[in-house]
């Protein structure tokens, strides 16, 4: 595609289209929509860039993100420290807390295990997991990860793992989400719902 504007531009369009979810058609319009609000948007935008250049880090303790070390959900005293949630990814932590469903701390893996791209356990958090289960005060590790076949290899792995830290592993349910239609769901999600029904 020709160039429209000065490099300056230009290079601020690649760089979001670089962003999940944006093209360059998209980053094309979130430039010029930038650039028309500069005051509104573009400055503080370039503030908030820079703050979180200089403060964000990974939590010691968890691998989630935050301005500290340890993380605001490692310091909050109202978590139950019996249970680690563990989930593949910070946007599988912040998903869950936007529903409210995790009542405990959290462990970030940072991805699951997956061969065919190169990814194996040195590759993750998993040591640290387990040094974390084995603290007296855990009961249970739940596995939020996805239903996926690297999600489903990651847990099995870690299950192995946490066999000698005498904590209950549990992962999540599977099966009919709220509001759907039996119709339009697949043979394996009608499968394990099946499999995991409950009393009602």
């Amino acid at each position: 595609m020709a160039s429209v504007a000065g490099p300056e531009i230009e290079r601020l369009i690649q760089l979001l289209a670089r962003l999940p979810g944006l093209g360059p058609r998209s980053a094309r319009r979130a430039a010029l929509h930038l650039i028309k609000k500069r005051d509104a948007l573009m400055t503080p935008l370039a503030g908030a860039l820079q703050t979180a250049i200089e403060r964000v880090q990974v939590c010691k303790v968890c691998s989630n993100i935050d301005t500290q070390s340890p993380c605001t959900i490692c310091m909050d005293a109202r978590r139950d420290p019996t249970t680690i949630v563990v989930v593949a990814d910070v946007a599988d932590l912040w998903a869950l807390e936007r529903a409210n469903a995790a009542p405990g701390k959290y462990h970030v893996l940072g991805g699951t295990l997956s061969p065919l791209d190169g990814v194996g356990p040195g590759d993750l958090t998993i040591d640290a997991l387990v040094a974390r289960a084995h603290a007296p005060e855990v009961t249970e590790v739940i596995l939020a990860l996805n239903a996926t076949v690297d999600g489903q290899t990651t847990a099995h792995y870690i299950t192995d793992l946490l066999q000698e830290a005498h904590v209950k592993v549990t992962r999540l349910a599977h099966g009919v989400p709220v509001g759907g239609e039996l119709d339009y769901l697949d043979e394996g999600t009608l499968s394990a719902a099946m499999r995991q029904r409950t009393l009602f």
